[in-house]
C-alpha cells in the first residue's frame, strides 16, 4: 500500500503573507481562451460584460491593530486584457489580514487600484461593512423557467455546439436556466459548479437539447470566465438569435465567487442576487 507524505492526499502547504502583498495578483490574458472561439483581438467584442466576484472573507486591522472584517463585490469589465487567477486573488486578500487600514474606504480604494493595475482596465470595488450586508446580499433564485427536469440521455461530457438546435420560424423571447452546469478548473481540475441563466429572443432553441449542451460542459477544462463566453458564442453562431445574455453564478471557493455575464445588449445589467448555492 503506498503510504502518503504527512498531510496525506491533500495538496501542500501554502505560506499565506502577513502583510499587504499586491504582487501576489496574477494576471492571465484573456485572449488565450478567445482564441479559441474565433474572436479576434485587433476587432471589437462581440458581445458586452462584467465578471462580478464577490468575496466574503475580508479582513485587515484598523490603525489600532483591531481586526475588522467586510465582504466585497469586484466588478471586472469584459473587454479589460487580463483575468485574475482565483487562487492569487484569495492570496491578495489574505495579504490584508495583518495590514493596517485607516478605514474600510482606505481598503476599498487600495483593492480598485490594485486589480485594476492587475487587469489592464478600471475594476470597481465596494466594501460592505456587516451593516450593509443587509442591503448588498439578497438569495434571489434565477429569473425564467427551470430545464433540470427535462429527460435526456446525454453523451458528451466535453463542449459540444452541434447539440444545439432551433425549431420553426416563430420568434419566442424567454428565460432559461440550468443548476447542471459544471466545468474544471484547468490549473487544478477541481469542479466549478453553478447555475446558468439564458435569455433569448429568436427562432425557439430546442430546451432537451440545451440542456444537453450545458451538461457538456462537466469535464471541461476552461476558467469561469472563458465557459460563458463559449456558451454565448456557440448559442450565438448555431442559433443566431436577435438578442441573447448568458449569465453564470459560480459557487464560492475559497471565500469568493465568480458571476461573470455577457450580452449582445450592452444596456443589460443583472443584479448581484446570490443563489441558494452560494
Amino acid at each position: 500500500m503506498t503510504k502518503h507524505s504527512g498531510h496525506g492526499p491533500l495538496g501542500e502547504k501554502v505560506n499565506y503573507p502577513s502583510q499587504y502583498d499586491p504582487s501576489c495578483l496574477h494576471p492571465i490574458l484573456r485572449k488565450q481562451g478567445r482564441d479559441g472561439l474565433g474572436i479576434d483581438a485587433t476587432m471589437p467584442l462581440p458581445f458586452a460584460g462584467v465578471d462580478i466576484w464577490n468575496a466574503y472573507e475580508l479582513s485587515w486591522l484598523n490603525e489600532s491593530g483591531k481586526p475588522q472584517v467586510a465582504c466585497a463585490e469586484f466588478r471586472f469589465p469584459a473587454d479589460s486584457p487580463n483575468i485574475i487567477e482565483s487562487k492569487s486573488f484569495k492570496l491578495y486578500l489574505n495579504s490584508f489580514n495583518q495590514s493596517r487600514f485607516r478605514d474600510a474606504s482606505a481598503v476599498q480604494q487600495t483593492l480598485a487600484e490594485d486589480l485594476s493595475a492587475a487587469s489592464g482596465a478600471e475594476v470597481q470595488a465596494s466594501v460592505f461593512t456587516p451593516d450593509r450586508w443587509g442591503e448588498a446580499y439578497q438569495i434571489a433564485k434565477p429569473e425564467g423557467e427551470c430545464l433540470d427536469d427535462l429527460d435526456i440521455n446525454p453523451c458528451f461530457y466535453a463542449p459540444n455546439a452541434e447539440l444545439l438546435e432551433v425549431s420553426g420560424d416563430a420568434v419566442y423571447s424567454e428565460i432559461l436556466y440550468s443548476h447542471l452546469l459544471r466545468s474544471r478548473c484547468p490549473v487544478t481540475s477541481q469542479p466549478d459548479w453553478a447555475s446558468v441563466e439564458i435569455r433569448y429572443r429568436g427562432t425557439k432553441i430546442n430546451r432537451e437539447q440545451l440542456l444537453a449542451y450545458i451538461v457538456s460542459f462537466r469535464e471541461h477544462d476552461e476558467f469561469h470566465e472563458h465557459c460563458v463566453e463559449r456558451i454565448f458564442s456557440d448559442i450565438s453562431r448555431r442559433c443566431e438569435p436577435e438578442f441573447l445574455a448568458v449569465y453564470a453564478r459560480y459557487t464560492r471557493r475559497g471565500g469568493l465567487d465568480i458571476n461573470p455575464w455577457r450580452s449582445s445588449d450592452p444596456v443589460f445589467d443583472p443584479p448581484n442576487s446570490r443563489g441558494v448555492r452560494q
